[in-house]
C-alpha cells in the first residue's frame, strides 16, 4: 500500500529520479543537482529543533510499503518570503473613460506585489506519471492538511499554492514570451531555474509599473491565470477543500495562485480523532484519510474504516503496520473527498 512519510536523507537518490521527469516550469523541483541537494538539506533541517518554525519546509515522500519505492513527493513552506523575497502579480481593473467623446474602456493590469508574505504555502506537488491512478493523487496532497491539522502552531492562518501555468507542447510559455522575456532576456525554463535558487533577481529586473495587459501578445493575454495540462487535476482538487483563485498569478507563467483561510479547508476543518481497533478483517466502504499523531513520524494513507463504535474505527492489520501503530493508538481521520463524520 502507499503512505506518505516525511523525507529522509536516504531518499536523496529517488528525490533526484522524480526531478528528472518533473518538466518545464515546475519551479520547486528541477532536473538540477544543486537544488535538489538544497531542498532535501532545507527539509532535514525541518525537524532540527534549533531551526525557526516559519523557516520550516516540511517535504514528504509517497512510498510503496510493498516495494519501498518512492513514487510522489509534497511540502509545505511555514511562511514565504520571509527570508527571500515571495513576487507575484495581482490582476487588477483600471477604467478609462471621457464623458465627452462617450468612451468608457475597462482596462486589465497586472501589478507586482508581495502581498503573500507570510503566508504557509503548499507546495512540490509531484506523483510519477505511473502512479497517477486509483486516487493515489488524493491521497499525495490531502496529506499535507492532515499534518498542518496535526500541528496547526506551525503554520500561518493563510495558505497559498501557486499552480503551474500555461505552456505547449514544446514548454514554451506563450506568457514569459509575451512579458517576461523582455526584461530578463533568457529563455523560460532558465529563468525558472534560476528563480528556484534565488529571487533577489527579480525585483531588480521586473518593471515596477503596473502593466496593461492589452499591450501584452493575444497569446500571451489568455494565459494570465491559467494552469498547464498536467496541473489542473491538482487544481481542481484543492478548490473541491475550499482553495480559490483570487487574481494572483505566477510573474513567470501567469499561473494561478490559490488561497484560503487554512482553517476553512474541508480536510482540516472536518478531520477527527478516533481510537484504533486492530481487525483481521479487511474494512470496506468509504476511503479515508488516516494519520499519525507523530512529528518526525508522522505517516498518512488512504483506506475504508469500519466504526465500531464513538469514535473507534477497525483497521486492517496492514494498515497499521504500515502506519506503524497498536491497538488502541489514537489517529486523525477524514473522509478522502466527503463530509461523512463517526
Amino acid at each position: 500500500m502507499m503512505i506518505v512519510r516525511p523525507i529522509r536523507a536516504e531518499d536523496h537518490q529517488a528525490l533526484r529520479e522524480l526531478a528528472r521527469k518533473t518538466g518545464p516550469g515546475f519551479t520547486s523541483l528541477q532536473d538540477n543537482d544543486a537544488q535538489v541537494k538544497a531542498k532535501l538539506e532545507d527539509a532535514l533541517r525541518a525537524y532540527d529543533k534549533n531551526t525557526p518554525p516559519q523557516d520550516a519546509l516540511y517535504l514528504f515522500v509517497m512510498e510503496d510499503t510493498e516495494s519501498n519505492e518512492v513514487v510522489g513527493i509534497c511540502g509545505i513552506e511555514a511562511a514565504v518570503g520571509l527570508t527571500d523575497p515571495w513576487y507575484n502579480y495581482r490582476v487588477g481593473t483600471l477604467i478609462h473613460a471621457s464623458r465627452e467623446l462617450k468612451v468608457y474602456n475597462t482596462i486589465n493590469t497586472l501589478t507586482i506585489t508581495n502581498d503573500h508574505t507570510g503566508y504557509s504555502e503548499l507546495c512540490t506537488l509531484f506523483l510519477a506519471p505511473e502512479a497517477r491512478h486509483s486516487r493515489q493523487g488524493s491521497l499525495l496532497s490531502k496529506s499535507r492538511f492532515m499534518f498542518m491539522a496535526e500541528f496547526p502552531h506551525l503554520f500561518n492562518s493563510h495558505v497559498i499554492a501557486e499552480m503551474r501555468g500555461y505552456s505547449d507542447e514544446n514548454g514554451v510559455s506563450p506568457f514569459w514570451e509575451g512579458l517576461g522575456r523582455h526584461f530578463f532576456s533568457l529563455d523560460f525554463s532558465e529563468a525558472d531555474q534560476l528563480s528556484s535558487m534565488d529571487k533577489v533577481f527579480i525585483a531588480e529586473l521586473m518593471p515596477k509599473n503596473t502593466i496593461y495587459t492589452k499591450l501584452l501578445p493575444e497569446a500571451a493575454q489568455e494565459a494570465i491565470g491559467q494552469t498547464h495540462e498536467a496541473t489542473t487535476p491538482a487544481r481542481k482538487l484543492l478548490e473541491k477543500e475550499g482553495m480559490r483563485y483570487t487574481g494572483y498569478v505566477d510573474i513567470f507563467d501567469g499561473g494561478p495562485t490559490l488561497e484560503a483561510q487554512t482553517n476553512d479547508i474541508r480536510a482540516i476543518q472536518e478531520s477527527q480523532y478516533v481510537k484504533v481497533q486492530v481487525s483481521n478483517r479487511a474494512p470496506e466502504g468509504e476511503l479515508y484519510l488516516v494519520s499519525t499523531t507523530d512529528f518526525s513520524d508522522f505517516r498518512c494513507c488512504m483506506t475504508a474504516l469500519t466504526p465500531v463504535g464513538k469514535h473507534v474505527a477497525a483497521l486492517s492489520q496492514e494498515v497499521a503496520d504500515a502506519l506503524q501503530i497498536n491497538d488502541g493508538s489514537t489517529v486523525r481521520v477524514v473522509p478522502l473527498s466527503s463530509a461523512r463524520r463517526f
